[in-house]
């Protein structure tokens, strides 16, 4: 069975060594969505990129940063996510944020198979 509904995806894109409290920004962010019941979340760790003042983040062996970018995807119903934006204010000093609409296609297993 497959249900469809409206979401927000917001996608938060910050530095590998960002901290929060002494953890990884994004460790932090994630236990923070979690906490908070967003329906998921997903760390993405870049291979390579760049920001704002265009300095090349790689994983090359002549170049190997310390810094890759990472990108945290969470979707959720926008009231949700206008929620945890207003817990981010303070805690992502640096980097972006993009929102977009979403359509959530949810597909259900067989309603006889156990994972």
């Amino acid at each position: 069975m497959k249900k469809e509904s409206e979401a927000i995806l917001l996608r938060i894109f910050l530095g590998e060594s960002d901290r929060w409290e002494g953890k990884p920004l994004y460790k932090y962010l994630v236990e923070l969505f979690q906490k908070e019941g967003l329906a998921g979340a997903t760390v993405l760790r870049a291979i390579t990129g760049f920001g704002k003042t265009s300095h090349v983040h790689t994983t090359s062996i002549l170049r190997l940063s310390t810094d890759l970018p990472i990108v945290i995807e969470v979707v959720d119903h926008e009231d949700k996510i206008e929620a945890i934006k207003e817990k981010l204010e303070g805690v992502v000093t640096g980097g972006m944020i993009t929102e977009e609409k979403v359509k959530i296609i949810f597909y259900e297993g067989h309603p006889d198979k156990k994972d």
